[in-house]
């Protein structure tokens, strides 16, 4: 990339500026042609107007080679932003494989399969990138994760454990959640329109890709958690002092990802307070323990898995930049 400096000069009531000749040469313009204007909050992009988008199509030859398998590349076409995906095979696709491409399909947001014969399977991404937003995705994932984490909790005194058995199936939703803000922020990295849509600079494409990331890990972690909790055999004396320190837990998730999607320092600040009184809570907790050689193992795992799932949302806090003196 060639970088030029111009000085913006006033013409009547007008404010312009020369593009560089090497760069009119290179595409072909010339006085009349059009140009397309992007604009950001302290940026300016001009482009040549050739209409010129991602590619959307992609073909699959079927069957894929050995070390490939046909399920992890529709999961990366989808998530490199293709709106039409094709697998086309000279033979018939076994009913194994197209099972597995059905049960991708249920993991891939907007996505569905559109035509399908023995040979050919069509695809197609039926939602409007443009009208999907970033904040509300990133929210739904947290929302859900949080409502993971309160059933998890909730098991440590509930009689009935049951519904920590049916957790691994909400962690999918937050999965395709993942996905979709994957493919969405991936998207705005190559076209320009959408990141002005969404009204989103670079930074902020690439601390989106990171929160969903914690986000994603954290609904992983819960469910390890709650397999824990339903097979533990731990007291309820020991589970009852346990969800008295981390049932309070709402507050510091909720308000980690308002600093984060607003974004607010001041918010973050807040968030990351309370994430320190969270852990004090904790470590207060095994310190008033008599004996620490009689322990439970099972305490301490659970304890353990507590901080870390809190500490994913902490970590979203602490994405929001600081303020800085001028």
């Amino acid at each position: 990339m060639t970088k030029f400096i111009r000085r913006l000069q006033r013409i009547g009531s007008s404010i312009l500026v020369s593009l560089p000749k090497e760069w009119i040469d290179v595409n072909n313009l010339d006085k009349g042609s059009e140009v397309e204007i992007e604009t950001g909050h302290d940026s300016i992009s001009i482009s040549a107007n050739k209409e010129v988008r991602p590619k959307k199509e992609l073909v699959i030859s079927y069957p894929l080679p050995k070390e490939e398998n046909i399920v992890a590349d529709i999961t990366g076409a989808y998530l490199l932003g293709f709106g039409i995906i094709e697998i086309n095979s000279k033979s018939i696709i076994p009913g194994k494989d197209r099972e597995e491409i059905r049960k991708s399909m249920r993991r891939l947001v907007g996505m569905e399969i559109i035509e399908e014969d023995a040979s050919h399977i069509n695809m197609q991404f039926l939602l409007d990138a443009t009208t999907l937003n970033p904040e509300k995705i990133l929210k739904r994932m947290s929302s859900i994760a949080i409502g993971m984490y309160d059933d998890v909790s909730n098991g440590l005194i509930s009689d009935d454990k049951s519904n920590l058995q049916s957790l691994s199936n909400r962690d999918v939703e937050v999965n395709r959640q993942y996905f979709l803000l994957v493919r969405l922020i991936r998207s705005t990295l190559v076209d320009k329109r959408l990141a002005n849509v969404f009204n989103l600079e670079n930074i902020d494409v690439l601390d989106y890709r990171v929160a969903a990331n914690i986000l994603e890990n954290a609904g992983d972690s819960i469910v390890e958690l709650s397999n824990l909790i339903y097979n533990t055999s731990l007291s309820k004396e020991h589970s009852k002092k346990i969800y008295n320190v981390v049932s309070d837990f709402n507050k510091l998730a909720e308000k980690s990802i308002d600093a984060f999607t607003k974004p607010d320092r001041l918010l973050a600040i807040e968030a990351i307070s309370l994430h320190k009184q969270y852990e004090e809570k904790l470590i207060l907790l095994r310190n008033t323990l008599d004996n620490k050689k009689q322990i439970p193992i099972d305490f301490l795992d659970i304890v353990y898995m507590f901080e870390r799932i809190a500490q994913s949302w902490a970590d979203v806090a602490d994405l929001v930049q600081p303020i800085y003196n001028k």
